[in-house]
């Protein structure tokens, strides 16, 4: 499945609230976003209008990674 194009940070942050994702902080344009599901983990999101597929991306692939999913079924399950 392809990446979408045109999701910002914030309605990234919010998609990724099903996973017990909350935003913890925000310094200048980017926002710190923190779970408890399968132990502590923080990720850095920009607070920017349309990510770059590469920062998308990369921030994608932590998230199936910590959470141990395979990246196109989490994609699926956040935009459907």
């Amino acid at each position: 499945m392809k990446l979408p194009r045109d999701i910002g940070g914030m309605e990234l942050a919010a998609a990724l609230t099903r996973y017990g994702y909350r935003i913890t902080r925000q310094t200048g344009s980017h926002l710190r976003l923190t779970t408890d599901m399968n132990g502590e983990h923080h990720l850095t999101v920009p607070r920017h209008g349309a990510l770059r597929t590469g920062t998308l991306n990369v921030i994608l692939n932590e998230v199936a990674q910590h959470l141990q999913r395979e990246k196109p079924e989490l994609i699926r399950e956040l935009w459907r």
